[in-house]
């Protein structure tokens, strides 16, 4: 079973000044979130699972085909929360393949900080690391092996 972020909202309740309110976003979600955003990112060709990302994915998919519902692509990013830590932490690990008409390290710089702002301007949590990995290197702008 997926494991689930929880965090609370900073807005007061008017009678008890507490928060009012808790969001649950479970990884699976944050992930689809890193992976829409690394993909926009010029230069990506594209996201690369790996073999435990491949297995994860697999059945992840068949858990939600099985529930109906449409899995969110987010093959080549795995999200870790440290729910030791108050607020939590959470990191993202972004596998891609680079065109080789970009500066790699730039286009990793570029993914960093677009990840970070997707996921912070969508959940109001902003990671404390993304760290990507460039598998490969598209010399031919192809997208195939």
């Amino acid at each position: 079973m997926d494991t689930v972020f929880v965090t609370s909202t900073t807005v007061p309740d008017d009678e008890t000044r507490g928060p009012r309110a808790q969001w649950v976003i479970a990884e699976p979600v944050i992930a689809a979130l890193a992976a829409h955003a690394a993909v926009g990112v010029p230069g990506v060709v594209r996201l690369e699972p790996g073999l435990t990302g491949l297995a994860s994915q697999v059945a992840r998919s068949v858990r939600q085909k099985i529930n109906g519902l449409a899995p969110a692509p987010t093959e080549g990013v795995r999200i870790t929360v440290d729910h030791s830590a108050v607020p939590s932490n959470l990191s993202a690990s972004i596998d891609m393949v680079a065109s080789g008409h970009d500066q790699a390290g730039a286009v990793g710089r570029a993914v960093q900080r677009e990840v970070t702002r997707a996921v912070a301007d969508a959940t109001g949590l902003a990671p404390q690391a993304v760290v990507v990995s460039i598998m490969d290197i598209d010399l031919y702008g192809t997208g195939a092996w």
